[in-house]
């Protein structure tokens, strides 16, 4: 019997998951920024600007800013690290990469920055690498979560850190069906006005709704290896910022 995984709220073979996302972020890639902020009223940059503030990140480091897209996190970490310091930006879609790199670009964001197509739960670096990992609204969208959380794992550095943004469950039972009916109703709308994509945006309704809650994901991270772990709760939860340590 083929093994099955969710799709949004589809089942399909867990060896076709990857496909159909990679398939959901080609399509979208070109429209990606200008649907984050009509999809959050440009509450996002507030959240990808906390988890830089939590990430305490020093010149000379190495950072990984995994599922990194259009390249927010690493544009804000190439600041940081200065010079000395090294920033990868990684995606396993190279169509979101490639416009994250032409956007650092633009910015004139050279030098200490790398671009890397990268699958999450294969991570393609030496182990006790990088001294901080972000993953940012991308965890949801990989397969095998316990894998790539033992692959981030890997790659860390003693003493490192990882800081995984993303999409869960709201705290109060009336911002969860607020919630509920904006994502089902209105996302896909938006999807269709501004990228022409209707059955993406509904996908990434579908994903967020299938990803595990705050306790569930915090209990994962700790049966990967990771210690110390908490997480913080934005926007009454509809967003949290888990964190774990290799020690």
């Amino acid at each position: 019997m083929t093994n099955k995984t969710h799709f949004g709220y589809q089942e399909v073979p867990t060896t076709e998951k990857a496909k159909l996302v990679a398939e959901v972020f080609s399509s979208v890639a070109s429209k990606y920024d200008i649907m984050n902020d009509a999809m959050s009223l440009g509450i996002h940059r507030y959240w990808k600007q906390a988890t830089v503030d939590a990430c305490k990140v020093k010149p000379g480091q190495k950072v990984l800013d995994l599922a990194g897209g259009t390249g927010d996190l690493t544009a804000k970490f190439s600041r940081l690290v200065g010079d000395t310091g090294e920033v990868i930006l990684a995606d396993i879609n190279p169509a979101m990469l490639e416009v994250g790199r032409k956007k650092l670009l633009d910015k004139g964001i050279v030098g200490n920055v790398k671009y890397q197509v990268a699958d999450a739960e294969q991570l393609p670096f030496e182990n006790n690498y990088f001294d901080i990992i972000t993953i940012a609204f991308g965890l949801r969208n990989v397969t095998d979560k316990a894998a790539a959380l033992r692959s981030m794992l890997r790659v860390l550095k003693p003493g490192g850190r990882l800081m995984i943004l993303e999409f869960s469950k709201p705290a109060h039972a009336w911002l969860n069906k607020l919630y509920d009916s904006y994502s089902f109703n209105l996302l896909p709308k938006l999807g269709k006005w501004i990228a022409n994509d209707e059955a993406s945006y509904r996908y990434l309704a579908e994903s967020i709704r299938m990803h595990p809650d705050q306790a569930t994901l915090l209990q994962m991270m700790v049966e990967a290896g990771f210690e110390d772990c908490d997480y913080l709760n934005f926007t009454g939860g509809i967003v949290a910022l888990h964190r774990g340590f290799k020690y």
